[in-house]
């Protein structure tokens, strides 16, 4: 449209198209319409404008008239003073207006229009707000500083701005929630304006603004907070007193403020680092582990940012990434939660920011490396966890492509449908996960080209370029044809994420290889990394080590091989292991593909296994047995000058070999089964353990650091390990080497570890055997042959090494029943042993055992999930049946000597609760019924260890009335239909027989306490439990007035 013109006195006026002449003539209405559009076009237009500026100057001059700045309408004169302010702002720095007169009626009329502001309710506020903000941005009234009427200029703006500020402080107060919104909107653009000094020249105002963070209206404190990453950003200075407000909003119960808080810090953060200090980026720190997922999320990807900036790019120099090194390891804690949608952002996270995998090869694994080397130990095995998850997931996604690819039975069909709830366990909302995966099984049935994509992506020589390129194609084919959302292709891209090998192929080993040799040649970076070269190597060797096990096809280069054969050489004892531990791993083929490592390593390995440190040694015998087809002649060589050079007195040089010889027999049992059998029972038995050659220090310490126990104690644990490992190679007990093994191991559990009982051993090596002792057993109950044969007594006495005087014999010998129980190899009696741990009189130790009792019911669980066809094990594996192992463990508790005994009860109310709490968590098909069954039905029957006692069935049917007890007042639902009878197990009880009796004391209160929350557990047990020890460190040493453990075993 053509820009419409009319002639004043003062010249041609332009208005701008579709605008006609602004004058008397015409309404009010009118005039409004057209101001409007005039508003516009100056508000669009910039100082660059220059043809515009021309056009439309006298336009400005005439907007500048009495006629409007006297108009009698408000509305008028605000959108006028509008366009003024735009005016000054277009044509600065030279305005329009020469005359100091038209100047200074101009700064009073604009002035005028500002108290405006004072109805934050007005429709029109935000226009008087822009006319504020527009003339503090361009700085407008610094044209008066040149008037001789400037201070009655400023005298006027500073009183209207006042007078603003004191009524609308007033106004935060009011109980009009949209009247306190609309100022703490005023005042937040005011506050966090750049330039502008209002906080520091009205403090009441500032503080008073504050206030508003805690307001009760929801959107006055989202306002708020939205507000402070513009404050943060131009105002550091007052960082310290937004910390305050925003640590409380980040506990807000409102999930979008907890969110916003997290957006404010995160986007000063991204803009400056030094804008935020520790407390923010903890604030951040804290929402990781937020109720809601949107936050969390919000806070990872938020640190993630920050991380990549400031650590991996080093936009801000060394101290700013050090400031927030912590990042990366607080990322990969995250991975230990069971959200599935926290550990899937974590992987993500670790791609894309922490390690790009967009990254050039070497600059990658330079990447990787640095990062592993300077991670804390739980984020090392959170990481190594994350390969261990992803790779287990590839070979799953393999497994159902080769049951694709079979023919077609019922029997297929149902493989595939388990096969697609396992993977389905491993995606977000595993719901609509189900469907999505049986539609991709179905387009992989009838997709040829995709099913060749998956395939080569899952293969072990995929290199991250292929695995790119089958990601973009298999992506690029469901997604036709296009449609807005796609949740079916979402799903699928998590799935292929997760699988894809980004990070390492071949080409990523070798060249983290070549980084190792950098840092051993001290050609590396390093210092400059801030590593030092020793915990760099070790590093890269121990990451090399978790690499092998899931990406062994990848080390299949001869540069890699003669890499790791140069590692072997180097005195780093932990470099040379992890060397071993690598090639045992991935050295299948290196006798057919590579002949000259070959030739190079079976020396090494020779002299390893014979006088290589212990650790070595072992990986030495395992390297031989995986690589070598000539292993039988190997390990001859090996074994047959060791035994002959076995010297009792000659401690020093005796441990090399006997892991040597323990790792021999547990690989190649029948290879050298007579001269085996004739070593240990007169050698490893007669010479070394029922032989004390000398004298232990005198101490009332419970245990000392490896480098202080007596050689002779070293050697004797290594003695009962090789046993071990020597009866889990022969694996039966045809020969009573098992029995007459088991009843050594707990004759020493028996003598509190001093086996001959000369009392020539100390204490600290008596702790380190009895330990050895119950860890042997533990290790033997794993393999089924020898668990049949461990009696109730063994068992019960092994058990009791969890309530050991000494407080590292029970955190080590619990890790190793946790390990068995965790690896579903210990049967289901061991992990009754847990309800002990409620005694301790450590609270972490009770922490750690809880926890680790949740991960095994929660391990069983999910097994039992995957593998709905394993009923006929369910009484080996379904957690509810700890129950009746439990009470049994507890009615032959040493420490529970009289039945009736009120606190001898509490003890074991309270080790039945911390056993019960987990278990009725959750009432999962009726489980509660089902639990009050098993305990109703253990009633009907005697022990099987005494069926004649009276007295230890009484404790039994005791220990019964306790359980029952406890069920009854936990559950409102153990009085329903059980949903299957129970079968008890066998060794433990007899037949049923139908008599049931009440033995529980009915006037006692022995149930009071389990109410309480579990950290009570266990806690009278401090004072009453005889056994344990309540300091942990090394050299701790039991209170010489105490009295001795209880020796009931």
């Amino acid at each position: 449209m053509a820009h419409s013109k009319t002639r004043t006195n003062d010249g041609k006026i332009t208005y701008p198209p579709g605008v006609k002449e602004i004058s008397d003539k015409i309404s009010k209405e009118e005039m409004v319409r057209r101001l409007k559009m005039v508003v516009k076009t100056f508000m669009d237009m910039d100082q660059d404008s220059e043809e515009e500026k021309e056009l439309y100057l006298n336009l400005a001059l005439h907007l500048a008239s009495d006629f409007f700045l006297k108009h009698p309408d408000k509305d008028v004169r605000l959108l006028v003073a509008c366009c003024l302010a735009d005016i000054f702002r277009i044509y600065a720095p030279e305005a329009p207006y020469t005359s100091p007169d038209k100047l200074k009626d101009i700064f009073m009329f604009i002035t005028r229009q500002l108290k405006g502001l004072e109805d934050t309710k007005s429709p029109q506020f935000n226009r008087y707000f822009y006319l504020l903000e527009n003339i503090a941005w361009v700085k407008s009234y610094n044209i008066c500083f040149e008037l001789e009427d400037s201070n009655e200029i400023f005298t006027q703006l500073y009183r209207t701005l006042f007078s603003n500020l004191q009524v609308n402080m007033h106004k935060l107060c009011f109980n009009d929630n949209e009247e306190r919104l609309q100022v703490v909107k005023l005042l937040a653009k005011m506050f966090g304006a750049k330039d502008s000094e209002l906080a520091s020249q009205n403090k009441p105002l500032w503080q008073c603004y504050l206030g508003r963070f805690n307001d009760i209206h929801v959107p006055i404190r989202l306002e708020c907070v939205k507000f402070a990453s513009h404050c943060l950003m131009n105002h550091p200075d007052l960082a310290k007193d937004l910390t305050e407000y925003l640590k409380v909003r980040s506990h807000d119960p409102e999930e979008a403020i907890r969110h916003d808080v997290i957006v404010s810090i995160v986007t000063a953060a991204k803009k400056d680092i030094l804008l935020v200090n520790d407390h923010l980026l903890n604030f951040v720190r804290e929402r990781t582990l937020d109720k809601r997922w949107r936050v969390r999320k919000e806070a990872m990807m938020g640190l993630a940012q920050i991380y990549k900036k400031y650590a991996l790019q080093s936009a801000a120099g060394k101290d700013a990434a050090k400031q927030i090194s912590w990042i990366k390891d607080k990322l990969l804690h995250i991975y230990y939660q069971n959200s599935i949608d926290d550990r899937l952002l974590v992987e993500r996270i670790f791609a894309q920011y922490m390690v790009p995998h967009n990254l050039e090869t070497t600059e990658r694994m330079k990447c990787l490396y640095y990062l592993y080397a300077t991670l804390d130990l739980n984020a090392v095995k959170a990481l190594n966890e994350m390969w261990k998850c992803q790779n287990l997931l590839r070979h799953q996604v393999k497994d159902l492509l080769d049951l694709i690819k079979q023919p077609k039975t019922d029997a297929s069909v149902k493989a595939i449908f388990s096969k697609v709830m396992v993977i389905t366990r491993n995606l977000p909302d595993p719901g609509k996960a189900q469907d999505f995966m049986k539609k991709f099984t179905q387009v992989l049935e009838d997709d040829e080209k995709i099913r060749k994509q998956l395939e080569v992506l899952v293969s072990p020589t995929c290199s991250c370029k292929q695995a790119e390129g089958c990601v973009r194609e298999i992506t690029k084919k469901l997604g036709n044809p296009k449609q807005p959302t796609n949740p079916f292709l979402e799903m699928i891209k998590f799935l292929l994420e997760r699988i894809a090998p980004v990070h390492i192929d071949t080409e990523s080993i070798s060249a983290l290889i070549k980084q190792v040799n950098k840092s051993i040649d001290g050609t590396a970076d390093d210092e400059d990394e801030g590593v030092p070269t020793d915990q760099a190597i070790r590093a890269g060797l121990e990451l090399l080590k978790v690499l092998s096990f899931t990406h062994p096809i990848s080390f299949h280069s001869a540069e890699t091989f003669e890499s790791l054969l140069a590692c072997l050489k180097m005195d780093d004892e932990k470099v040379a292991e992890a060397a071993l531990q690598i090639f045992k791993n991935t050295g299948s083929k290196i006798e057919e593909d590579f002949p000259h490592i070959r030739s190079a390593l079976l020396p090494v390995l020779h002299h390893k296994s014979k006088k290589g440190p212990p650790r070595q040694a072992k990986y030495a015998i395992h390297c031989i047995h995986a690589i070598f087809s000539s292993k039988e002649t190997q390990f001859a060589q090996i074994f047959e000058p060791l035994h002959k050079s076995l010297d009792p007195s000659n401690l020093e040089h005796l441990i090399t070999p006997l892991v040597t010889i323990g790792h021999i027999a547990l690989l190649a049992p029948d290879q050298f089964a007579a001269p085996l059998k004739s070593l240990v029972a007169t050698f490893i038995v007669k010479d070394l353990l029922m032989n004390d050659r000398l004298p232990g220090k005198k101490t009332t310490k419970l245990w000392v650091p490896d480098e202080e126990v007596s050689p002779e104690t070293m050697v004797k644990i290594q003695a009962i390990k090789m046993m071990v490992r020597w009866l889990l190679g022969m694996k039966n007990n045809h020969s009573k080497s098992g029995t007459s093994t088991l009843r050594l191991l707990t004759t020493i559990l028996h003598s509190d570890g001093d086996l001959t009982e000369q009392g020539k051993i100390s204490k600290p090596d008596m702790s380190r055997l009895r330990l050895a002792a119950g860890s042997a057993i533990v290790k033997l109950a794993q393999e089924p042959c020898y668990h049949e044969i461990i009696t109730l007594e063994q068992y019960q006495l092994c058990a009791l090494a969890i309530n050991d005087e000494c407080y590292q014999v029970r955190q080590v010998f619990a890790q190793k029943l946790h390990k068995g129980l965790s690896r579903l190899r210990l049967p289901l009696e061991y992990m009754a042993i847990c309800a002990l741990c409620a005694k301790d009189p450590v609270k972490e130790r009770r922490a750690h055992a809880r926890q680790c009792l949740v991960k095994n019911i929660n391990v069983r669980r999910e097994y039992l999930k995957q593998h709905a066809a394993v009923s006929e094990k369910l009484l080996s594996l379904l957690p509810e049946y700890v129950v009746p192992y439990t009470i049994h463990l507890l009615a032959h508790d040493p420490d529970y000597v009289k039945v009736q005994d009120i606190e001898q009860l509490k003890d074991v109310k309270e080790c039945l609760w911390f056993v019960l709490e987990i278990l009725m968590a959750k009432n999962e098909n009726n489980s509660h019924a089902f639990i009050r069954k098993m305990v109703e039905n253990i009633k009907q029957t005697k022990d099987a260890q005494g069926p004649d006692d009276a007295k230890m069935n009484e404790k039994l049917y005791t220990v019964c009335d306790v359980a029952m007890n406890i069920i009854m007042s936990k559950s409102t639902t153990y009085s329903l239909e059980s949903p299957k009878d129970p079968v008890l197990p066998a060794r433990f009880f007899t037949q049923p027989d139908k008599v049931v009796l009440v033995y529980f004391p009915k006037t006692t209160n022995v149930l009071g306490a389990v109410n309480k929350p579990l950290s009570s557990a266990g806690k009278q047990s401090q004072t009453k439990s005889s056994r344990m020890e309540t300091v942990s460190n090394a050299s701790s040493s039991s209170n010489p007035s105490s009295p001795g453990r209880i020796k009931g075993r």
